[in-house]
């Protein structure tokens, strides 16, 4: 996919933008029932829901060894012999995601895998350094050889109604970004209100982002399907005014299969099928890999496999 080049900022119309919470609720909680998905069709959705991984970690005892660990299990993120009982291979997640001195670590193990390394940037979780830093942070990244940024915003912007101030920083980091993918983590848990997300939503992607994504996995919560339907509606929206497709990112909250087709449901629904694949669809979660891997061992054998059976994530 191309990368979004965004748009001036267009504040005309985020006065009338009201969301009906009780409505979006209602619709959030219909998503999970809406396909009945059995046996190889449950199967397929759960290896597709790996593909769409950013394999994360992002821990204060991070090491080398560990992210080496992480990039072995995003290069073969299902035991061999499950994936050829079903006839799959080549499976990789989406993504690894670390911390930007860890970056040249991600990338000496990946290899030539094929598997991009993203990295936190910009003060990560909180954001909460001057602006040059955050900048010289994305940089460095970007130097030690990340392909996508996982930028977080200055939540004071959004509850001040800072719009301007907001998309002058996004666009920023756009820019220090340069050839690299850059998502915009909104923190929506820190938001307030569901109309501030549907508007920074549309500022992060008018300012160039690539992806938006609702959570650091930080905040008190993370990614809910009613946060991640108005987040969705704007990417609509987007694409309709411009042409250009945005990427989703839920992160924080998704820990079992279940939820993987949940929010595979959300997109297929609200977005259509092109947000079935990791070029506009990520999920940033580590845990949730376990879960998948022993409903495929499920699948396959029928019987769960033990946990130590399983290479940790």
């Amino acid at each position: 996919m191309s990368q979004n080049p965004g748009t001036d900022l267009r504040l005309d119309g985020f006065a009338d933008i009201r969301i009906n919470t009780p409505a979006v609720e209602r619709r959030a909680a219909t998503l999970p029932a809406r396909r009945s998905l059995k046996k190889d069709h449950q199967a397929a959705w759960l290896l597709n829901a790996v593909r769409c991984i950013d394999l994360t970690t992002l821990a204060g005892d991070d090491t080398e060894d560990r992210v080496a660990r992480l990039c072995a299990k995003a290069r073969q993120p299902i035991a061999p012999d499950l994936l050829a009982a079903m006839g799959v291979e080549g499976l990789t997640t989406g993504a690894v995601c670390v911390y930007p001195t860890m970056v040249a670590a991600a990338k000496r193990a990946l290899g030539n895998s094929g598997v991009p390394v993203a990295s936190v940037a910009t003060g990560f979780p909180a954001g909460l350094m001057p602006l040059d830093l955050r900048l010289a942070e994305i940089r460095h990244a970007i130097d030690q050889g990340a392909d996508e940024i996982d930028i977080v915003i200055t939540r004071a912007h959004v509850l001040r109604g800072d719009w301007a101030a907001l998309y002058d920083e996004l666009r920023a980091m756009r820019e220090a970004c340069g050839a690299a993918r850059m998502k915009a983590i909104l923190a929506t848990g820190n938001l307030k209100s569901l109309e501030n997300v549907a508007i920074a939503s549309h500022v992060a992607m008018q300012a160039g982002s690539d992806w938006i994504k609702t959570s650091t996995g930080k905040e008190g919560v993370n990614a809910t399907l009613t946060v991640s339907l108005v987040m969705c509606r704007a990417i609509r929206d987007y694409q309709a005014q411009t042409g250009h497709k945005v990427g989703f990112k839920p992160a924080g909250g998704l820990g079992t299969a279940r939820d993987a087709i949940a929010w595979q449901v959300l997109m297929r629904e609200e977005l259509g099928r092109d947000w079935l694949a990791p070029a506009l669809f990520r999920i940033g979660a580590s845990s949730l890999l376990g879960d998948i891997e022993r409903q495929i061992s499920h699948h396959v054998t029928g019987r769960y496999a033990s946990a130590h059976r399983q290479a940790i994530a």
